[in-house]
Parts: C-alpha cells; sequence; structure tokens
C-alpha cells in the first residue's frame, strides 16, 4: 500500500467526523476536513473506501478555527455552533440511511462546558511523560496539557513526575466536578507493595485515593485494589448523586449526561412501573424514581449494581430495585415504561424481542451511537412503534461523538 497526494473538493462530514470526497476512483474519507473545503490530503491506496488525512487547506470553511491536534478531538477545528449542527446531521443521516425513516431531529443540546469538560482520562506512562493511549501511528503523544479534562485532573497532572509513578505502565484518573476531589488507579503487574512508592507520589500530586489495577484484555477487568485513601468520590448526575471510581463506568460529561436524564425522564412520563436496562449504578434509573410506584434497574455489570444499591441506601429511594441480569433475557410483567441506555452495540435482537414482548407502551432510547440506533429505531418501527422525539445530546465536544435521547410508542 502507498501513499498519495490528492486535491479533493470535501462535500460533506460523516460519521466520524471525515470529510466525504469523490474522485475518478470512488469515495475518500479524510481526517481534518470541514464541508466546502478544498484540501490536500495524503491518501492511502487500499481496498474499500479510501482513508487520508489532510496536509494543506486550500480553501477554508468559515466554520474552521484553530484547534489542538488531539488524537482525541477530530473535531476540533471546527467552530462549536458548526460541531453541534454537524452531530445533528450525523443522526438525520443515520435515520434516512440506516432505519429508512422520515423523521425530524431536534437540534443538538449543547454540552455546559465545551472544554475541560472531561472527568475521566488514562494516560500511559513513558519516560518522557505521560501519554495518550489513543493515537494514530506508532509512538504515543506525550500530555502536556490536556484542554479536554476538568481542571482538576489538570492540577494533578501539573504535579506528577512520571518517573516516579514506576512500575506502573498506565494511569487513570475520576474527577468530581461537584466535590473538587480526584481519585486516580494505576495500572500494572504486581503486588500493591510494589506501587507505594507511585501511590505516595500520586497523593502528594493531590489525589484522594488510589488503586490498583491488573493489565487486562477488557479494561479493569482483572479485578482493582485499593492502595491509599478512598476508592470513590461522588458526583452529580442531573438530579441525583452518584459515586464513581477511576476504574468504574460512568458517563465523562456529568453535566451534559444530567441534562439528558433530565430530558429521558421526562420522555417516559409516569406509572406504576419503569425498567432500566443497562441501567449500571442507575443514575437514570433514579431519575425515574419520583414518577413510577417502583422502578427496576438491571444490569450486568456487580460493582455497578452495588454503588447503586450503596446510593440509595444512603438516599433512601425505597422504590428503587437492582438486578442483576441481561437485558436480552429480561422479563417484567406488568412494565409501564422501559428505558434503555446500551453500550455502543446497541440493543441485542433478543432484547428487541424482549420489549417487544412486554407489557410497556413506550420505549425512551439513549443512545451513544447513532449507526445501532438507527438499526434497532429502523426495527422496531417495522413493527409497530412510532417514533416521537428525537434530541441529539452533545457529551463530548470536539469529538465527533453524539448522544440521542428519543422515546418510542406503542
Amino acid at each position: 500500500m502507498s501513499d498519495a497526494l490528492l486535491t479533493l473538493e470535501i462535500e460533506k462530514l460523516v460519521a466520524g467526523g471525515l470529510g466525504l470526497a469523490r474522485d475518478e476512483s470512488g469515495v475518500v474519507l479524510v481526517r481534518g476536513a470541514l464541508p466546502g473545503e478544498q484540501v490536500t490530503a495524503r491518501v492511502r491506496s487500499g481496498k474499500g473506501v479510501r482513508q487520508g488525512v489532510t496536509v494543506e487547506v486550500l480553501r477554508r470553511s468559515p466554520d474552521r478555527v484553530d484547534g489542538p491536534d488531539l488524537p482525541t478531538a477530530d473535531l476540533a477545528h471546527a467552530s462549536y455552533e458548526a460541531q453541534l449542527g454537524f452531530k445533528r446531521a450525523f443522526v438525520e443521516e443515520a435515520l434516512s440511511r440506516i432505519a429508512k425513516v422520515r423523521h425530524g431531529v431536534a437540534a443538538t443540546v449543547p454540552s455546559p462546558q465545551a472544554w475541560g469538560y472531561r472527568n475521566t482520562a488514562q494516560y500511559l506512562v513513558t519516560p518522557q511523560g505521560l501519554a495518550y493511549r489513543e493515537r494514530r501511528g506508532s509512538d504515543p503523544l506525550v500530555v502536556r496539557a490536556d484542554p479536554l479534562v476538568m481542571p482538576q485532573i489538570q492540577a494533578v497532572l501539573d504535579r506528577i513526575d512520571p518517573e516516579r509513578l514506576d512500575p506502573a505502565t498506565e494511569v487513570a484518573f475520576r474527577a468530581s466536578r461537584l466535590t473538587g476531589e480526584v481519585v486516580a488507579a494505576v495500572i500494572g503487574a504486581g503486588e500493591p507493595k510494589a506501587f507505594l512508592r507511585a501511590s505516595d507520589h500520586l497523593m502528594e500530586a493531590g489525589v484522594v485515593g488510589v488503586s490498583l489495577a491488573q493489565p487486562a484484555g477488557r479494561r479493569f477487568s482483572a479485578g482493582v485494589r485499593l492502595i491509599a485513601g478512598e476508592g470513590e468520590i461522588t458526583e452529580q448526575f442531573g438530579e441525583v448523586q452518584v459515586r464513581v471510581s477511576a476504574t468504574g463506568f460512568a458517563q465523562v460529561n456529568p453535566e451534559a449526561a444530567g441534562l439528558a436524564y433530565r430530558r429521558a425522564t421526562q420522555l417516559a412520563g409516569e406509572g406504576e412501573h419503569a425498567v432500566d436496562l443497562y441501567g449500571g449504578a442507575g443514575a437514570i434509573g433514579r431519575h425515574l424514581a419520583k414518577h413510577f410506584r417502583r422502578v427496576t434497574v438491571l444490569d450486568s455489570s456487580a460493582e455497578a449494581l452495588a454503588r447503586g444499591r450503596q446510593d440509595v441506601a444512603n438516599t433512601g429511594e425505597g422504590n428503587v430495585t437492582f438486578r442483576n441480569g441481561d437485558a436480552a433475557r429480561f422479563s417484567e410483567l406488568g412494565t409501564d415504561v422501559i428505558v434503555v441506555d446500551p453500550p455502543r452495540a446497541g440493543l441485542e435482537e433478543a432484547a428487541r424481542d424482549h420489549i417487544h414482548a412486554s407489557t410497556a407502551d413506550r420505549l425512551v432510547y439513549v443512545s451513544c451511537d447513532p449507526a445501532t440506533w438507527a438499526r434497532d429505531v429502523g426495527d422496531l418501527v417495522r413493527r409497530g412503534w412510532k417514533l416521537g422525539e428525537v434530541v441529539p445530546h452533545d457529551f463530548y465536544p470536539q469529538t465527533s461523538h453524539v448522544e440521542i435521547v428519543s422515546v418510542l410508542n406503542r
């Protein structure tokens, strides 16, 4: 495979933040380009759709801004207003192309913070400094300042000497905008005592607790042990407070997620019984608790369910029940409303079958992937469900990711 320098006209932006162009050999998807621009791109030849990277912008879009070149920020070269428009278009395109459904999409709800919003970050520990894990190409990119993370994490990063984290190979952080606290986890092979020096250094740098996670194929699946201080801190998501850790799953933009959870609650309405599938620690389920006589939160993560049970024990929300189970095998009698917030792969066919066979007449679908959401929506519409409100929410400014809050009714 060889690289070629091509001059290309960018027609539109597609999922992944890639600019779509065409030449006599077909479609080219170009990173770092915007609609209406003429660019010189380095394009790799090969089978299927060719991909390229912008080398020079020959005609600039009025939406172009000078953004940092970060591997995690694939839309930072567009103004924030333009990003919101692109994200709405991604959802519209998925609906028409994948779901084959003609339906309006609301304007994207912006994140309250366009920068400094991420409450979590994970970096490689290298002799040169902490470095980005997600890196196209081979060499890690050393982080001097990370404009996407909350200021509380940056303050810790500013005080860290990577040599004193040895023998850790990676380090993860979670911050709370509510309390200002930061917890950390070092990732490396060995017993906790081997990481006491690294732990002491992190505590000196300002974190309130350090855990140890063994390296594993699936992140943090080999177990996590507390070395020092606190393992969890408290964060506000919309109406509820949730305990979060450096290694457990929680949304990375609490303020933006809170707006989406409030919207999902409005769409769910009220009734006797709501089921929150893929419910995690129950951030959405607990929002529903004021509007339903009882709420069942179902998830397959024992860690998330344990945090959720502890949270409701502390707040006294007696009508929320947490159950360990697979969304593809749930059976709930007398369900009025089902809320789903599945992983990127969307709803398994068996889960769609169960939802369709349930007594629920309303489904609130929260999604982090327009393509799998559109696939599932198309299937449910063909089974007789009717799509209602569709609202994109921006949890990840400066990136091409978009969340969707939507509702389907029988």
